[in-house]
């Protein structure tokens, strides 16, 4: 079929994105992702100097001050910054495609100048000098998991010009962190799935309350929290485009962001292939190094192999996406072979790294914890296979 006609060749202008992006993430965050991880702080210094990168605004267009960036530039730079340092990743790859793409996909030339400029060009509402602003989505709800057409309870009423906004989200990723989050709503009780609106909500409204940030097992410099909402009064013009289409809107921004997660997938796998290769190297059993043994050989072999499918698969989805294909089913695939993949592929590399790869002092320990998540987060596993399915089964 000609959609299924890929070029996989990187341009000339992409492979130095890469290199621009590595550079950085070398420099910036690789050196603090340790740190990042045991103390839950968030890389403030790095993200500062991000935006000039463009890397706050992958996907934005350049005229509300973004980079304008296709979406195989945007993995590409995902992938980097999670190589790195996985917390950082899942920052900036829930900002650029959970926050800024709904508001860019849906939103009025008036919202995108008054919500996207500032979170896509990282210079905030106070010039330079200010702190960066980035955004989340709040989507989970405490009995919903993964039912969000049945299960959001939010509510969001109509009160003259503003909209009031009453319940309760968790697992919002950079909410502590954030200016803007925006919120999947119930507009119209009486129209299940159709009664949905995404809302934009600045976090300084009153009546908006973030949790303690949650105690996870990895990525714990990427702050995820509960979100309350009490009476939280916002302009009825915070409505991302039509009311009621909520729910559409949300699947195509998560289509979207399964790329960015599997090219974090990858970056991370990378890192830890990238470990095991060096300590193969150097550390030495029966008096030759350890990358002589062929059972260390094969599983860098299967490690290498699978990472570099893995990674084409994510470049396959984004190159779709890019040339405005469809696109959900190669994301749902990307996401759940990339997020299996790093599973195996850390694994792996705790197992060539012995005890010390059980240790805190060697990267691999924390880069699986920080995998871990990947298979979960933006639709576990099984919600892939079902997406993947219902497309193979013209199910829709």
């Amino acid at each position: 079929m000609e959609r299924d006609k890929v070029d996989f060749q990187l341009t000339e202008e992409q492979e130095m994105w890469r290199a621009t992006v590595r550079e950085f993430a070398e420099k910036e965050l690789k050196p603090r992702a340790r740190h990042v991880d045991e103390s839950g702080e968030f890389n403030w210094a790095a993200v500062r100097k991000m935006g000039p990168l463009g890397l706050l605004g992958l996907n934005a267009p350049e005229e509300y001050g973004g980079a304008g960036i296709d979406a195989i530039g945007a993995a590409i730079a995902i992938e980097e910054i999670g190589r790195c340092c996985g917390s950082t990743g899942l920052v900036i790859a829930a900002h650029n495609g959970l926050a800024c793409a709904p508001v860019a996909l849906f939103g009025t030339h008036e919202q995108k100048e008054k919500w996207l400029r500032p979170l896509a060009s990282g210079q905030g509402r106070g010039g330079a000098s200010a702190r960066p602003l980035l955004g989340a989505l709040a989507l989970t709800e405490p009995g919903a998991g993964s039912d969000l057409a049945g299960g959001v309870k939010t509510r969001a009423v109509v009160e003259g010009d503003s909209w009031i906004i009453d319940g309760n989200k968790m697992w919002t990723t950079n909410a502590s962190i954030a200016d803007v989050i925006v919120t999947l709503c119930r507009t119209d009780p009486s129209s299940g799935s159709k009664g949905l609106s995404l809302i934009i909500v600045p976090t300084d409204r009153p009546g908006l309350t973030i949790g303690p940030a949650e105690k996870k097992m990895g990525v714990r410099g990427s702050p995820t929290h509960a979100v309350t909402y009490e009476e939280v009064r916002v302009p009825r013009e915070n409505l991302l485009g039509e009311e009621g289409r909520g729910l559409q809107q949300t699947l195509e921004v998560l289509d979207g962001g399964r790329i960015g997660i599997g090219a974090l997938c990858v970056g991370l796998a990378q890192a830890a292939f990238e470990e095991s290769v060096n300590y193969a190297r150097e550390r030495q059993t029966f008096g030759v190094p350890i990358a002589e043994h062929q059972a260390i050989q094969w599983m860098l072999a299967d490690a290498a192999t699978e990472i570099d499918a893995a990674r084409l698969m994510v470049y396959r989805a984004a190159w779709l996406k890019t040339h405005g294909r469809p696109f959900t089913k190669e994301a749902a695939m990307a996401k759940l072979y990339a997020s299996e993949m790093a599973e195996r592929a850390c694994f792996n590399a705790i197992q060539i790294h012995g005890g010390y790869g059980y240790s805190a002092e060697f990267p691999v320990e924390r880069i699986y914890r920080d995998q871990r998540l990947m298979a979960i987060g933006e639709g576990t596993s099984e919600i892939q296979r079902m997406v993947i399915a219902r497309h193979v089964l013209d199910l829709q």
